[in-house]
C-alpha cells in the first residue's frame, strides 16, 4: 500500500471516516504518522473548545473575584480554589464518576460519560479557573491612570469596561494566557488515561501511539512522532496568540510592547 493510499484509508479514521479496521502487521512509518495525525483532530477539538468557551467564563470568574460584593467574589473564589487546588487528573475521574451516577438518574446524561462532552466539560471548567486567575491578576495590574481617564472622559459602566477595563486587561495578561493556551492542549492528552471511553475506539493521537508501541514494542517511533505533532501545534498556538499579542498592542511604542515568551509548567 502507499503512503498516498494509507492517508486516504486513515487520514480521518479518528472521526469514522475511512478504513474501520486498524492495521495489524507490518506497520510503516506512513501509517504511524497518518493515524497518529488523525487522533490528534480530536486533541484540537478538547483543547480549542475548551479555550474558546473558557474564555468568556475566565473573564467572568476575573470580575466576580474583583467584585466588592460576596454574593459574586466568593463563588468565582472557591471555583478557581477548587479547579486549580486539585489535579486535573483526578478531576477526570470525579467527572466521570459524576457523570456515570447521573446517567442512571437520567438518560439526558448518557452523552456525559463520552469523552467527546464529558472531558471537554472538564477541561472547559480547568482551563477556565486557571485563565480566571491569570485575568484578575491583570485586572489588578490595571494603571489607576487608565480609569481615571476613563472617569475624566464620563465612560461608566458598560462604556469603561468595554473601552478600557477590558482591552487593558487582555494586554496585560496576554503573555501568560498563551502559556496557559499551549498547557491546555498538551493536557488533552491526558484524556487518553481518564475514565471516558473513546467513541468507537476512535481515540486522540496518544490512543494511535499507544497501539503502534504496543504491537511493535516499539516505544521510540509512535511517541516522538505524538511529540512532533504537539510540537508543531505549540508553534501554530504560539504564532496565533503572538498575531493577537501585537494587535492588542498595536498603540504602544516598540520598546514598551510585551513580547510572548514560552515558559513551559514543568509541575502542575
Amino acid at each position: 500500500m502507499s503512503c498516498w493510499a494509507t492517508i486516504q484509508d486513515y487520514g480521518l479514521r479518528a472521526i469514522g471516516i475511512g478504513e474501520r479496521l486498524l492495521p495489524r502487521d507490518d506497520f510503516t512509518l506512513c501509517q504511524q504518522f497518518t493515524l497518529i495525525g488523525s487522533g490528534m483532530i480530536w486533541n484540537i477539538y478538547f483543547g480549542l473548545f475548551a479555550l474558546l468557551m473558557g474564555f468568556f467564563l475566565a473573564t467572568a470568574l476575573a470580575m466576580g473575584k474583583a467584585s466588592s460584593s460576596a454574593i459574586f467574589r466568593k463563588p468565582a473564589e472557591w471555583f478557581i480554589f477548587l479547579f486549580r487546588g486539585s489535579p486535573l487528573f483526578i478531576q477526570f475521574f470525579f467527572a466521570y464518576f459524576l457523570f456515570l451516577n447521573l446517567k442512571s438518574v437520567s438518560p439526558f446524561f448518557d452523552p456525559f460519560t463520552a469523552a467527546w462532552l464529558g472531558a471537554l466539560i472538564v477541561l472547559f471548567f480547568n482551563t477556565a479557573a486557571y485563565s480566571g486567575e491569570i485575568f484578575y491578576g491583570a485586572l489588578l495590574s490595571i494603571p489607576k491612570g487608565d480609569i481615571e481617564a476613563a472617569d475624566a472622559y464620563g465612560m461608566s459602566g458598560w462604556s469603561r469596561f468595554k473601552r478600557v477595563i477590558w482591552p487593558t486587561m487582555l494586554r496585560l495578561a496576554w503573555p501568560a494566557y498563551t502559556n496557559e493556551a499551549i498547557f491546555l492542549f498538551h493536557a488533552t492528552a491526558l484524556v487518553f488515561f481518564s475514565g471516558f471511553p473513546a467513541w468507537q475506539q476512535r481515540g486522540d493521537a496518544l490512543y494511535y501511539a499507544s497501539y503502534f508501541a504496543d504491537k511493535t514494542f516499539n516505544p521510540f517511533i509512535p511517541y516522538p512522532i505524538l511529540a512532533f505533532y504537539f510540537i508543531l501545534l505549540t508553534l501554530v498556538v504560539i504564532g496565533t496568540f503572538g498575531l493577537v499579542n501585537a494587535r492588542l498592542n498595536r498603540h504602544l511604542p516598540q520598546n514598551m510592547r510585551r513580547k510572548i515568551r514560552l515558559r513551559p509548567n514543568l509541575i502542575r
